[in-house]
């Protein structure tokens, strides 16, 4: 059965069914679950953090032996192999960069010269109009209850996708707090012409994390999550023991401790539960079942049009 596409600006811009995009994640959002989300009809996108050259190509490979769909590569600016990553991208035919965590200035000659769409993530005004101003196709709009990285000045998604859609000629993807229909829904109705999800992502069954984090993201509450850090990247993640500890610091103090625990536990690789940085949105609230990919993406999609049929049953007889 095919399934009813939406058409809006970024689904055309990036070659997708819905408009719904994989929130990049570290060592998470790889070949495979990028794979997965693009076949379900969304845009899956791997995060080149972490990963050396090899790898990257590796992973897109993975990607492609799985999906003839379009799949989009996220680069931190800061990172030292960002211009590496973006080289292996172009090599290896990707359409569509997903830049974060520095100015898309520094890229954004490359980029073009090779014909790529770019979509940088943005967490206030500022910083999207700076954006904006350097060419890039579209934003994405990180609220402040997203999960990972976060913005200094803690703008709430609510109060940040209507500031952009009315400031930027560019499309705006709204991202934090969205897991299911209501929040897509919302996004859209403020503004928003896309999603991003990733929290909710990691409580699939394709997502390659230890079942101890899904299984603490699946009995977690709206106050589970914790900001770490100031100094330099704040970071949301699930609150656990070694989070306790971090919690007492001063902003530099923390700032140091999860870069160095970081690199020892991230989601897992040498922890469980109680040692693990879990990265994770206060969206955990709404999470309470491991789902296929494919479910998760269908639900939110049938979920919208039926939450629209049910607003103009409600307001129908409403006369302006």
């Amino acid at each position: 059965m095919m399934r009813e596409t939406w058409k809006n600006r970024i689904t055309a811009l990036l070659g997708c069914e819905f408009p719904i995009v994989s929130g990049p994640m570290r060592l998470i959002t790889l070949g495979r679950m990028a794979a997965s989300v693009s076949n379900a009809g969304g845009f899956g996108v791997i995060a080149a953090s972490g990963l050396t050259r090899a790898e990257l190509e590796k992973e897109l490979r993975t990607a492609r032996t799985l999906t003839g769909k379009p799949v989009g590569v996220n680069i931190p600016v800061y990172r030292p192999n960002a211009a590496e990553a973006l080289e292996v991208a172009i090599d290896m035919g990707v359409k569509t960069v997903y830049t974060s965590a520095g100015s898309p200035a520094k890229m954004m000659d490359r980029i073009k010269a090779a014909g790529l769409t770019v979509i940088h993530k943005v967490s206030g005004l500022d910083m999207a109009r700076k954006a904006a101003s350097t060419g890039v196709d579209a934003v994405v709009a990180m609220g402040f209850e997203a999960g990972g990285h976060v913005g200094r000045d803690a703008v709430t998604t609510f109060c940040l996708i209507p500031v952009l859609a009315r400031a930027l000629g560019i499309p705006v993807i709204a991202s934090g707090g969205i897991g299911d229909a209501r929040g897509m829904l919302a996004a859209l109705v403020l503004g928003a012409e896309g999603v991003e999800i990733g929290t909710r992502l990691v409580a699939t069954r394709e997502c390659p994390v230890p079942q101890f984090f899904k299984d603490s993201l699946c009995s977690a509450t709206g106050s589970s999550t914790v900001v770490l850090g100031s100094q330099a990247m704040p970071i949301r993640v699930l609150k656990n023991a070694v989070t306790a500890r971090v919690a007492g610091m001063d902003g530099a103090e923390a700032d140091r401790a999860m870069a160095a625990q970081g690199d020892a536990h991230y989601v897992g690789d040498h922890g469980n539960k109680d040692t693990a940085v879990m990265p994770c949105g206060q969206v955990a609230g709404l999470v309470d079942a491991i789902v296929p990919v494919e479910d998760l993406l269908a639900g939110m999609v049938d979920g919208v049009r039926s939450l629209v049929d049910t607003m103009a049953a409600m307001t129908s007889g409403v006369r302006p």
